[in-house]
């Protein structure tokens, strides 16, 4: 059942009452948020219902996404047979380990400069959901202050994008190191190992964090149909600087196109984007 200001689905419900949360239910719902609804852009002004998940509470999430992606009417079929994920899979665990040998020198001097920084340590990882709403832990170099987590509810308020992911181009939170490493996208390398163990492709939509995936409506739900990836459109299309719903079709445009060649493709455009710092933050 959709409403413009609520998701519900009936056999999963994640609620939160004050400041503890109901493990019986789990419940899809944002009562401060207006949203793409029946492919309509419309206001959105919203402030994250949950904003950290235990595993009981990320298993409830999967079991949600899952249902929801089964039962709804605006479902997509990802184009794409058994071939293409076959190779799309070989030519992950390949390119990935072959990235890491090659890069394994940059990844120790990013090491040793975010330690150099605050002395914390040079990784950070954080749940994201991927096919079918799986969760995952997601690596990055850490590019902000060891609180950073703790501080998200105090600026969350401070959104600069117009949808249900956080962006912030002066984040208070962000270290001198983590800026330079977000800019030039060096942050997101450690997801190489996301991408050799399986979590993630090479090429797929972004992995949402579980606080946003609770807002989805079960057409923006279309992100989850297939695994998540380092690049997809909107990356190599202005990257932050795209709006959530425009991010949102561009990565059902992929899903509906995707293919060995429009991969190939995304991979050439990222890299210029990468280069350029087309739209970093």
């Amino acid at each position: 059942m959709v409403s413009e200001k609520t998701v519900t689905f009936d056999k999963v419900k994640i609620e939160e009452k004050e400041e503890e949360l109901d493990h019986s239910k789990v419940s899809f719902q944002n009562k401060h948020t207006d949203r793409k609804i029946n492919n309509k852009k419309v206001k959105n002004n919203v402030r994250y219902q949950i904003l950290y998940f235990n595993d009981e509470q990320l298993k409830k999430l999967e079991t949600g996404v899952t249902e929801t992606l089964k039962s709804s009417d605006e479902t997509i079929s990802p184009n794409g047979g058994k071939l293409y994920v076959a190779i799309k899979r070989l030519l992950d665990i390949v390119l990935s380990l072959l990235s890491i040998i090659i890069l394994s020198p940059l990844f120790v001097v990013v090491s040793v400069l975010i330690f150099w920084e605050d002395k914390g340590t040079p990784f950070f990882s954080q749940p994201r959901l991927t096919k079918n709403g799986k969760p995952f832990k997601m690596y990055k170099f850490r590019s902000m202050y060891l609180d950073a987590e703790e501080r998200f509810e105090e600026i969350q308020k401070l959104n600069e994008t117009d949808g249900l992911a956080f962006k912030m181009e002066n984040d208070p939170r962000v270290t001198a190191i983590g800026k330079f490493i977000r800019k030039t996208s060096i942050d997101e390398l450690p997801q190489l190992i996301n991408v050799l163990l399986g979590h993630m492709s090479i090429i797929g939509p972004r992995p949402p964090l579980p606080r946003e995936v609770i807002h989805y409506t079960p057409y923006q739900m279309n992100r989850l149909v297939v695994k998540g990836g380092l690049s997809c459109y909107c990356q190599c299309s202005g990257r932050s600087n795209m709006g959530f719903d425009e991010w949102v079709d561009s990565d059902i445009k992929y899903i509906k196109e995707r293919s060995l060649i429009v991969d190939a493709k995304v991979v050439a455009k990222t890299c210029l984007a990468v280069l350029r710092q087309n739209g970093a933050k």
